[in-house]
């Protein structure tokens, strides 16, 4: 009985195509990464590039994760000498399963790890001194008791049940100042449980309003995304402070 001889060859289209379709792949997935990263250093102000990485870099990095993983499938199968049905049966399942662990690894690191270090880029360019447009020279960041002052009521009241945190620079020699908004308690915190940054704000409830005289409560319920850890927290709103403005108005 004559022994079957195989042809090292007999794939090699199979083999020249998976390979070319991985590169292609890999080539899509790294300019997915390098338009972000151009797209991130065009922008301007620390500002537009803070929302814009809030809002688009871990989706872009997952993105390019799945491309360049698809990507690896294709290569793992770029090497075939012989398939019979069992051989097919063997590699599908091995790619499919390899490729799922590894997308599945990179969405934890993201999902879990990657939030921290994301955390500390943003913290950077929020607090980066603003340059005055007027003086060309750093403006101050008010604090919480000075920015009320520049702020309007609907602004106060937005803070007050922390939907929406504002950030206030003045330039003190000019008087120019520049509000900048951002998210309150949309950002997830370090669990004390877990220590994975999955600790958000699932409601809120106010239980005292404020007053002109006095301070208010706000009790806000944080979940763990992760671990499910639930904790309560009360905080106290600032007292209805009324503007200059509004002094003179209610006494005219």
């Amino acid at each position: 009985m004559e022994e079957e001889i195989i042809d090292p060859h007999k794939y090699d289209a199979w083999n020249n195509l998976a390979q070319n379709v991985a590169l292609g792949f890999w080539a899509v997935g790294i300019l997915i990464i390098l338009g972000y990263i151009i797209r991130l250093n065009t922008i301007g102000g620390n500002k537009d590039k803070y929302d814009f990485i809030n809002r688009h870099e871990i989706k872009t990095l997952w993105i390019a994760t799945i491309v360049l993983v698809i990507g690896g499938c294709f290569f793992v199968n770029s090497n075939i000498e012989e398939l019979t049905t069992l051989l097919i049966f063997v590699r599908s399942f091995t790619t499919i399963a390899f490729g799922i662990l590894v997308a599945l690894v990179v969405q934890t690191l993201l999902k879990f790890y990657y939030p921290f270090f994301i955390e500390r880029r943003l913290k950077v360019l929020r607090y980066k001194p603003r340059i005055s447009p007027k003086t060309g020279k750093p403006m101050k960041l008010l604090s919480e008791e000075e920015e009320d002052a520049h702020m309007d009521e609907g602004m106060i009241a937005e803070e007050n049940v922390f939907s929406v945190d504002y950030d206030v620079w003045l330039d003190e020699e000019t008087g120019y100042k520049q509000i900048e908004k951002y998210a309150g308690h949309l950002h997830a915190i370090q669990c004390p449980e877990c220590n994975y940054q999955t600790f958000k704000v699932a409601r809120e409830e106010i239980i005292k309003q404020p007053t002109a005289t006095e301070e208010g409560e706000i009790m806000k319920h944080y979940v763990c995304s992760y671990c499910g850890y639930k904790a309560r927290k009360t905080i106290a709103l600032k007292a209805q402070v009324k503007t200059h403005e509004e002094s003179t108005a209610a006494t005219a």
